[in-house]
């Protein structure tokens, strides 16, 4: 079986913006399509790269590291054998073909379609055969680097080497390690990280060079994850930018003409790990990672994930991005095959280009009926959370409503003819009975003895995180909007200039949370007036800001998006300001504010659950540390933080003024 031609697609359906690539599959040999012609071209014709031909191009930092590290050259480039022999990808023909009848297989048991849009492989399929080419996926799922590796071999393109993240040097505890599936992974072009490098300057060195010769040589694509890990409450995360310094490293030094950024945006009905990551975001250690527990995990063959999008942006060319934004010219003044660390201005400009790649995933993403209908579960815990239930026709009703808005803000929808369909798809979450949409608990194992009301709070908590989770796959298209809808209601006032302050001040506190382009407050809260004026919520002119007659509906609802993201902020700021706490460390906060939460919860002060997130919790305290307000504790050699009481309460009595009875009637 031939591969499909971009240039000359085979089906009516192609000329469409997005082609389910599983059709062909399920009417035509797999084995077929893994050893069918593979005659790909990649940047400039570059032939394969060998791993030992990587491995000889590496060793340029010795000499300097050496000196640094007071050993001799010898020394440290056996040690740097060793990192290389733990790290190298060993990308191979025969197991790209297996990847390939695997994924096949794989897929066609899992989801109903994998939706690929044809005019994005066109332009990466250009892209690849001018410039090196990094390719920039979103992470919800172990499931994305083998989708973007299948889908590029079945169309001819150069498959990826993509880096992946191990928890620590022992590959044999981690997903590197899973003996046969590690090496099938590693020959399937996966390079191997660590996790935790800390100052290991060798490593860091190493790794450095490593990257910067696959780009430089160009002989395949780099995949990476710019977020670092996969999202355990699948919206974008802060972006890491270790990788993304030494992709661009080579375009700074003038050691290529332009790098090539493609952001790309996967988007599920739903995900693989749902159950698993809730349970993460309560503090129930991951499982570990092994051939075994792999083999156990074949249940998951049997469930129903639906469809999945994959939306290859457009090439983004790191010369015209930075243009006037660094001055390359520094670069000359040290050997290029020395580590530098960035200054300033290139670490600014790497942050921006980070940030940005994120948002085009977020607005390349499709969003479905049920992201749209988590958002209006989430805002009627007093029905949907008891025997009450939710009124069918009523959700229906109001997530049309919701659609049109989503429109207006811009969305890219996948809507399906029945929207009843969305909520079968995730009867793990919610059941549809009497005309009632209902929330599914964990159920009780039988013969055990009755659970406590603590345990109860858990498992209700355990399904709100599932639906939680994609409700946050809309969030991008709502949150600026919400932040002014909040700073209206905050300021009580209509003038611009009054607003704006508590919309940056929001931004500011959130900015661990959601992601923002550094620098672009004043574009951002233009932009969301704009939308709010577009559905008709506000009245805009230059120097106020007023709610119109039909507005409130909208704004109501924003700010109801917000509230859950406030309400832990809150019960975080109450904890810190507790009289015991003095220091603290992550370790302790976390079960300490979890036990807080749930003592509200149970108490009737607080209705969010989604305070149990340990996710956000760590955002509340990233972002405290990044307003200096906790500072790493000077007298401790252990990961200890002091508080500012004082500046927390002020933070806390700027959002007391959004009415939430978490924290304002605590304090």
């Amino acid at each position: 079986m031939c591969g499909r031609s971009l240039q000359n697609p085979t089906t009516p359906l192609a000329h469409e913006e997005f082609v389910d690539i599983l059709e062909e599959r399920r009417n035509s040999s797999d084995l077929g399509h893994a050893f069918r012609t593979f005659s790909p071209h990649p940047y400039k014709g570059a032939p394969s790269c060998s791993t030992a031909d990587l491995k000889r191009l590496c060793w340029s930092p010795s000499i300097s590291i050496a000196t640094e590290m007071g050993s001799s050259v010898e020394e440290v480039r056996e040690e740097a054998t060793g990192i290389l022999e733990e790290m190298s990808q060993n990308l191979q023909l025969g197991f790209i073909r297996l990847m390939g009848y695997t994924v096949s297989k794989m897929s066609k048991r899992l989801f109903s379609s994998i939706n690929v849009n044809m005019e994005g492989l066109n332009r990466l399929q250009q892209a690849i055969q001018e410039h090196p080419v990094i390719l920039m996926p979103n992470h919800r799922s172990y499931a994305d680097f083998l989708v973007i590796s299948y889908i590029l071999f079945t169309y001819d393109i150069p498959v990826p080497v993509i880096a992946m993240n191990v928890v620590n040097t022992d590959l044999n505890e981690n997903i590197s390690g899973m003996k046969m599936v590690g090496e099938i992974l590693r020959r399937s072009g996966a390079f191997f990280i660590r996790r935790a490098i800390g100052s290991d300057k060798l490593y860091w060195a190493v790794l450095s060079e490593y990257v910067k010769t696959i780009v430089r040589t160009g002989f395949a694509p780099v995949e990476f994850y710019v977020e670092g890990l996969r999202s355990r409450t699948l919206k974008s995360l802060t972006p890491k930018l270790g990788m993304m310094h030494m992709v661009l490293e080579p375009y700074f030094k003038g050691e290529v003409f332009d790098v090539t950024l493609v952001p790309i945006s996967i988007s599920y009905d739903r995900v693989l790990e749902e159950s698993l990551l809730a349970h993460e975001l309560l503090g129930v250690p991951k499982p570990k990672e092994s051939t075994t527990g792999l083999l156990k995990a074949t249940k998951v063959l049997q469930e129903d994930y639906g469809s999945m999008h994959v939306n290859f942006g457009r090439p983004l060319s790191v010369r015209h991005l930075c243009q006037g934004k660094i001055n390359r010219c520094q670069y000359n003044l040290i050997p290029r095959d020395l580590p530098q660390k960035p200054t300033a201005e290139a670490q600014a400009c790497v942050s921006w280009l980070a940030h940005l790649v994120v948002r085009i995933q977020e607005e390349g993403s499709l969003i479905s009926p049920w992201s749209l209908m988590a958002c209006l579960f989430l805002q009627a815990p007093t029905t949907v959370l008891t025997e009450e239930g939710l009124l069918w026709q009523q959700l229906t009703e109001k997530t049309l409503w919701l659609r049109k808005l989503a429109l207006d803000f811009g969305a890219r929808l996948n809507w399906p003819d029945v929207m009843a369909s969305s909520v079968a798809l995730h009867r793990s979450i919610v059941q549809r009975k009497a005309g009632r949409v209902y929330l599914v608990r964990e159920e009780e194992p039988a013969g055990k003895r009755p659970i406590s009301a603590e345990e109860g709070a858990f498992r209700t908590a355990a399904a709100v995180l599932m639906m939680a989770s994609y409700r946050n796959q809309c969030l991008h298209l709502f949150v600026r909007p919400a932040m002014v809808a909040t700073a209206i209601h905050i300021a009580k006032t209509t003038q611009r200039d009054k607003i704006f302050p508590f919309f940056f001040f929001l931004q500011d506190l959130f900015a661990n949370e959601f992601i923002f382009i550094p620098g672009k407050s004043s574009q951002d809260f233009e932009e969301a007036c704009f939308f709010l004026k577009k559905c008709a919520a506000i009245d805009v002119s230059q120097q106020e800001v007023t709610v119109s007659d039909a507005g409130q509906e909208v704004l109501s609802f924003l700010r109801a998006l917000l509230k859950p993201f406030i309400d832990t902020y809150q019960v975080v700021f109450r904890y810190l300001c507790e009289d015991g706490v003095h220091s603290f460390s992550e370790k302790q906060s976390l079960p300490a504010v979890r036990n807080l939460a749930t003592k509200l919860i149970l108490s009737g002060e607080l209705y969010t659950y989604e305070a149990l997130s340990s996710d956000t919790q760590k955002n509340v305290l990233s972002a405290l540390r990044r307003l200096e307000i906790v500072t790493k504790s000077r007298v401790s050699e252990q990961n200890e933080f002091r508080v500012n009481k004082d500046a927390v309460r002020r933070i806390g009595d700027m959002l007391c003024k959004f009415p939430l009875r978490s924290y304002c009637t605590a304090n």
